[in-house]
């Protein structure tokens, strides 16, 4: 299921940012934007794991995976941005992200609890 595969590419992304972060970056750049790369790829790994996850259900509906996988893009790719540019107003799309994370797990929950009760 393209769920599973998805959220599996992206929980190695997670992991090679992880190791980016913890060796090329540390030293690097401000404690500060250190924690926010971090935010970033803590919540990757977390909606990553959520989206294969909801893979295993073999869902009818597919929007709660692409609110995952969008929610991803914006939430983490808004943190990274931040962390690389510095441009701090990069944050101001990062709640839309978390919305989109919240979206999807409202979603899973409808989904599990029509499966198992």
């Amino acid at each position: 299921m393209k769920c599973i595969s998805i959220g599996s590419f992206m929980v190695a992304l997670s992991v090679m940012a992880g190791a980016f972060g913890a060796h090329a970056l540390q030293g690097k750049i401000g404690y500060d934007l250190l924690e926010i790369f971090k935010t970033g790829t803590y919540y990757m790994t977390i909606h990553s794991l959520g989206l294969i996850l909801f893979g295993l259900f073999k869902p009818e509906k597919t929007w709660p995976a692409t609110a995952f996988v969008i929610g991803t893009v914006i939430f983490t790719g808004s943190l990274y941005g931040i962390t690389f540019t510095g441009i701090r107003s990069l944050g101001m799309i990062t709640p839309i992200g978390g919305l989109l994370y919240i979206a999807g797990w409202i979603g899973f929950g409808l989904e599990a609890r029509k499966r198992i009760g």
